[in-house]
């Protein structure tokens, strides 16, 4: 007996069988769709492809996923669903005399594509030929098929086919690529389709952070002025512009922020999908035809310059967010030395106070000794006469001269006494 199998090994195993290409064989036409959707939206587009599926006489499970294809008979459907799009390919198999005169999409119930949910990103018309019914004269191709447009293409699968597209977009809102079979098995003609799509698609996925790095790339300057501003200032400001300072310095570390962790996905996820570009083009193993460019080139020297843009622009939001996290952290210290010294000059003078008030404690307490001992001495006078009243014979005067001194002390005492019980008991109750 084995120990139990951890909770995820069948779903991480199955990960590598995931989104598998599908097989197809010369003549085809396919119809692709790659649409913009929230990840919320899963199960409800889950739920239409399952209408469809219904009126072909097929069940699924109700429970949603992430892939799944299906022979319908007249045509093929695979859907795949990514974390920001969703993908929709269509194929129909020949015959068919041109293969961009009626496309694959034609043959798909057109109420059940109007409720498609989502926005087109990318949308591309395409065939795959036998290379016998395919003509080598690339300019002819480019007439008959292409409008006439530059096209861009090579040998892919290190020569068993050859790649042809356009990239352009037209009324239609599709654009076109074809594949001319040379000795392709099923299994690498889907792969080869596959990747031409999933090049497009993540080109165009890749290519949605450049107006964001575009709209970003004057704030940024305008932030950069305004911390140069600040910077210039803080060198010659004084203690009463520093609080003004860095009340502009927060504001402007709060703009920064806030735009870079609005922008921080898209630039990464451009980053991601640039790199997904690269590999895919590679997995092609083009072989150059003379007078084409291939998709490496194409690409790269269209998505690379817009790529190093947003990297740019990533990268300045990021230095300038550390810039003047810098200057926000300098001006702070010097708010907090400024402060110190204004406690210090605070405490001296409190301490000042204070000695001015023992002073005046003592001699208000030399005045209360005083009070005290005149008054009592009076009552002591008083008490001496009405002793000599009564017939003993004392001289009060001389009981009053006497008793000053024992008063005094008497009183002096009862004060200081009264003085250290009131401080020990204020310093007991201190925090």
């Amino acid at each position: 007996m084995l120990p139990p199998n951890h909770a995820l090994r069948s779903e991480l195993n199955d990960e590598v069988h995931a989104r598998p290409s599908d097989s197809l064989r010369p003549p085809l036409r396919v119809s692709y769709l790659a649409l913009l959707s929230e990840s919320s939206a899963r199960q409800e587009e889950w739920e239409h492809v399952r209408q469809l599926l219904r009126r072909f006489g097929r069940k699924t499970s109700e429970r949603s996923s992430n892939q799944f294809s299906a022979d319908l008979g007249e045509f093929s459907i695979r859907w795949e669903r990514h974390a920001e799009f969703t993908r929709y390919t269509f194929a129909v198999p020949g015959p068919f005399a041109d293969p961009f005169t009626v496309a694959a999409l034609s043959a798909v119930p057109e109420d059940w594509l109007s409720g498609i949910k989502g926005q087109i990103i990318v949308a591309s018309n395409g065939a795959i030929l036998d290379q016998s019914a395919a003509s080598e004269d690339f300019d002819a191709v480019a007439a008959q098929w292409f409008d006439g447009n530059v096209l861009v293409g090579s040998r892919v699968g290190d020569g068993a086919a050859t790649a042809l597209a356009d990239f352009r977009v037209r009324a239609d809102g599709f654009s076109r690529f074809l594949l001319m079979d040379r000795h392709l098995t099923a299994r690498q003609a889907g792969r080869v389709v596959q990747r031409i799509l999933e090049i497009d698609t993540y080109r165009m996925m890749a290519l949605l952070a450049l107006p964001v790095a575009q709209a970003l790339a004057p704030l940024i300057t305008g932030y950069e002025r305004e911390l140069s501003r600040v910077t210039t200032v803080l060198e010659s400001a004084g203690e009463e512009d520093e609080a003004r300072l860095l009340d502009r310095l927060t504001r402007l570390e709060a703009h920064i922020e806030s735009g870079e962790a609005e922008n921080h996905y898209r630039f990464s996820a451009a980053a991601a999908y640039y790199q997904l570009v690269q590999r895919r083009i590679a997995e092609l193993r083009e072989v150059r035809i003379p007078g084409l460019q291939t998709f490496g080139q194409f690409t790269e020297r269209r998505l690379a310059p817009a790529m190093n843009t947003c990297l740019a622009i990533a990268g300045r939001q990021e230095s300038l967010s550390q810039r003047v996290a810098r200057a926000n952290q300098l001006l702070a210290t010097r708010v907090d030395l400024t402060r110190e010294r204004q406690n210090q000059a605070l405490l001296e003078s409190m301490n000042r106070r204070a000695k001015a008030q023992l002073k005046l404690q003592q001699t208000v307490e030399g005045l209360s000794i005083a009070a005290i001992t005149y008054y009592v001495v009076g009552l002591i006078g008083y008490l001496a006469k009405g002793i000599k009243a009564l017939g003993w014979n004392v001289n009060y005067e001389l009981a009053m001269a006497l008793s000053i001194p024992i008063v005094a002390g008497l009183a002096a005492f009862g004060i200081r006494h009264v003085r250290h019980t009131v401080t020990r008991t204020t310093v007991k109750s201190a925090p």
